[in-house]
């Protein structure tokens, strides 16, 4: 009796391990859809479920921006989760397939594993990328997540060729919630705010505007202001993530303040913002250029089928040409060292979408194309 007991017990245990690992996923319905180039229907239909496997990573960690904004090839980024983070997707069943024609449809259910999906995501994060979360409070104390600061400060690093993710319009944050994140340490909530925007940078504040002198009032010898002097302050914080330990570092911490004079306080308080943002700008310029330039590491390009100096001088400046690249060094004929600060995924596929370029091998430090005439 005492063995049957024991047996029992064991099966109930292992039954409670077998609950508790299949809790950890989540399994949903998700489709993708690629292009028949060529009557090619095995690689249309190898892409769509390489689409439909990411849709559904995305899906369980729930991200605002999608990776197709960012990356065409994903078969080369289900290769990428393979490689680098694997075991994300557990299973899947194709569910339904549809050919229109031209492009095919694939509809599957798969099973995510959700810790290492947010891994699968950060992998493919963007040093570039920012998120951006500045709300400024209005004088009648309401908060107003859209202001002249934040678009000004958006509109600058978008020129200077990032990209940036305002986050207020989303609704999926509160700004007290973030800034207290930053300031108590809580870094797993930053971590899910840039998961869900594909973003390795956040930048994020708070504006408090002060009436100085209000229009009309007495400054003294029997004058009267002219006009409203209202001063705005803001507090900021840029947190990134860091590529090589995977820690939330934070890059900077001030205040920036600004000054406007106008017949009306809210008049007067959008001019302290103005000479609030052009006070701010070039440093956080200036911090995000550092961070870039600290993320740059060498990744090798090979180019097989050049066989001639002028072909070879062709894809160097090509190289040289693309978002981000810091440089191009020369080893041999078709083959370069590239500095660049993002996932080589990015630089894989800026080259791909060159036309005459096709993926041979891909690491996150050495890729192979075969150049096409």
């Amino acid at each position: 009796m005492q063995k049957v007991y024991s047996i029992l017990l064991g099966l109930l245990v292992g039954c409670l391990f077998i609950t508790d690992g299949y809790g950890q996923q989540q399994c949903v319905n998700t489709e993708g859809e690629a292009a028949i180039v060529n009557n090619d229907v095995p690689s249309a239909r190898m892409e769509s479920i390489a689409r439909a496997r990411w849709a559904a990573i995305e899906q369980v960690v729930g991200v605002d921006v999608k990776a197709g904004s960012f990356v065409q090839n994903f078969m080369l980024v289900d290769d990428v989760i393979k490689t680098q983070v694997g075991g994300v997707v557990k299973s899947h069943k194709v569910l339904k397939e549809e050919n229109k024609g031209d492009t095919l449809l694939v509809k599957i259910n798969a099973c995510i594993e959700p810790s290492k999906a947010q891994q699968a995501v950060s992998s493919l994060a963007l040093n570039s990328a920012v998120a951006v979360f500045i709300p400024a409070k209005k004088l009648s104390h309401e908060f107003e997540e859209t202001n002249i600061v934040s678009e000004t400060l958006i509109g600058k690093l978008i020129e200077q060729g990032y990209t940036v993710n305002d986050i207020a319009p989303s609704s999926t944050v509160d700004a007290a919630v973030i800034d207290r994140a930053a300031k108590t340490g809580n870094y797993l909530t930053l971590r899910s705010t840039m998961y869900k925007f594909l973003s390795n940078v956040l930048i994020i504040g708070k504006i408090d505007p002060n009436i100085s002198v209000r229009k009309g009032e007495n400054i003294g010898y029997g004058l009267s202001m002219p006009f409203s002097n209202v001063t705005v302050r803001m507090t900021y914080r840029i947190v990134a993530r860091n590529s090589k330990t995977g820690n939330m570092d934070i890059l900077t911490a001030g205040t920036a303040e600004g000054k406007g004079l106008a017949n009306s306080a809210e008049d007067a308080a959008a001019s302290g913002l103005k000479d609030l943002v052009e006070n701010l700008t070039p440093k956080i310029l200036d911090k995000m250029a550092q961070y870039i330039q600290g993320n740059v590491k060498k990744v090798r390009i090979r180019v097989n089928g050049v066989t001639d100096v002028e072909t070879n001088m062709e894809v160097k400046s090509m190289l040289q040409n693309i978002v981000w690249v810091s440089g191009v060094e020369e080893a041999q004929m078709g083959e370069f060292t590239v500095g660049y600060p993002e996932n080589s995924i990015y630089l894989a596929n800026s080259i791909k979408q060159k036309g005459n370029y096709t993926v041979e091998n891909f690491t996150p430090y050495s890729i192979t194309f075969v150049y096409q005439k």
